[in-house]
């Protein structure tokens, strides 16, 4: 197999049954796997923390907090320079590159929550190291995006997205399994006697780091064997760089900030969340559902997008989105942890149907842009036209998901800071009011009648 591709036409209907969708999915279906390894273990806090205090760890509630919340702030502005290096290097070199980096993180947290006299700065450092996770979404949804044609970029992208989005919700539904058993024998080390409520159980939390090593590994082999770098996606930093003048692609990262980074802060807050609220539930039972339904909704709201249109779906989601939060505040006024549960199972929802109707809208907008420029100019520039768009695009995709992942920092430590001054729900109305200027941004510029960049 040829892993470098000179001659690509997804727009072009012959090509594309022929030749172009074949390589496509087989590039997808690899990707997945890769995107997914890369959530699990950037999120990978968000379980670890809330058993570090029984095995002997001596942290303070806000610096857990914190440790849930550094992974998404290095994640977010690696993936401002992973945005621009599938151009540059290729896609098939840096998902291999950027997947086996997961090593290091991985078998870092395997060794240090071995040892309780582990300082906190090393965890520090870990959590930030984990950061590599976020930063390969950008690069990975740049990716897939150069592969499809427009009329199929939103489910590509939803399923790329969505299905690797359910690392976290894999990730928070496996570790807790795999630190209750010795998996890897005497290779993983010795148990850590727990103890919880005056239970005293054996647990090997290193698992919790371990238990990604041979799939990363699997994976990059998977990435060098069997996927490809398109020369038609060649483009230089300066030649991306143009998207900054953009005035859509920094609207576009506000909105993406309202979904995807409502999405991976809630996952990274919500075990953490439900421990300090509902002292009497056991958050690791309920806490990965939030992360599936939210990863599950994602294809769907990429299906959606492709059939009613971006901006539609976007606005009614972020309409849906301010119910939601509401209904959270009401519930946890009430202190009715079943109703809590059930309407931020809804906002997981809507955070994963808003991620994918953001990423159709995106490529949409810019390509119709490039379009008008290029109308009446022939044939070559309305050709040339596509090839801007494609890059412009795929470019605000990563970009726009670096901005909108510094959502898993903001959330964790607003409600740290909330829950410090003992009111979490000041922290829901603060995301309220956010989520009202995404809906009339999405209004003003892509729904109403005559607006600027229908999509």
């Amino acid at each position: 197999m040829r892993t470098r591709i000179t001659d690509w036409r997804p727009e072009d209907a012959t090509f594309w049954q022929q030749t172009g969708k074949s390589v496509a999915t087989r590039n997808l279906w690899i990707s997945i796997p890769a995107l997914l390894l890369a959530f699990s273990v950037w999120m990978v806090w968000s379980i670890v923390v809330v058993k570090l205090k029984a095995i002997g760890f001596k942290f303070t509630e806000q610096q857990e907090f914190w440790l849930t919340a550094l992974p998404a702030l290095t994640g977010a502005t690696m993936r401002i320079f992973y945005s621009f290096t599938v151009p540059i290097f290729g896609g098939r070199n840096w998902t291999v590159l950027s997947t086996a980096s997961l090593l290091i993180p991985a078998i870092g947290i395997g060794i240090a929550v071995q040892n309780p006299q582990t300082p906190y700065s090393v965890f520090v450092v870990l959590a930030l190291l984990c950061g590599f996770g976020g930063a390969n979404f950008a690069s990975s949804m740049s990716n897939i995006n150069y592969f499809f044609p427009k009329a199929q970029k939103g489910t590509a992208l939803g399923l790329n997205a969505g299905l690797g989005n359910l690392g976290v919700s894999v990730m928070q539904f496996l570790v807790p399994l795999v630190i209750g058993a010795a998996v890897f024998g005497s290779l993983g080390g010795e148990p850590q006697q727990a103890i919880e409520k005056g239970v005293t159980k054996e647990i090997w939390l290193q698992n919790a780091g371990f238990i990604w090593v041979p799939m990363i590994v699997a994976v990059v082999i998977a990435a060098f064997f069997g996927m490809n770098n398109l020369d038609a996606a060649k483009a230089s930093f300066t030649d991306q760089a143009v998207v900054f003048k953009r005035k859509h692609n920094w609207i576009m990262c506000w909105l993406y900030l309202g979904t995807f980074g409502s999405f991976i802060g809630y996952s990274a807050a919500f075990p953490k969340l439900i421990k300090v609220t509902f002292t009497d539930v056991n958050p690791l039972q309920f806490a990965f559902l939030g992360p599936l339904v939210g990863a599950m909704a994602r294809p769907i709201g990429g299906w959606m997008s492709d059939k009613l249109g971006g901006a539609r779906v976007t606005f009614w989601n972020f309409l849906a989105m301010i119910a939601a939060v509401g209904g959270v505040l009401y519930f946890l006024n009430a202190h009715s942890f079943a109703g809590f549960f059930a309407m931020f199972l809804v906002l997981f929802i809507t955070t994963g149907v808003g991620n994918a109707s953001t990423f159709k809208m995106i490529p949409v907008i810019f390509l119709n842009e490039q379009m008008r420029a290029a109308e009446g100019r022939g044939q070559e520039a309305q050709e040339q036209a596509k090839r801007n768009a494609a890059k412009e695009s795929s470019a605000i995709l990563g970009f726009s998901s670096a901005l909108g992942a510094y959502g898993g920092f903001i959330i964790p430590i607003t409600f740290g800071n909330a829950i410090k001054s003992g009111s979490p729900q000041t922290a829901l109305i603060e995301f309220l009011v956010f989520y009202v200027t995404c809906l009339a941004l999405t209004w003003w510029f892509y729904f109403r009648k005559n607006a600027e960049a229908p999509c």
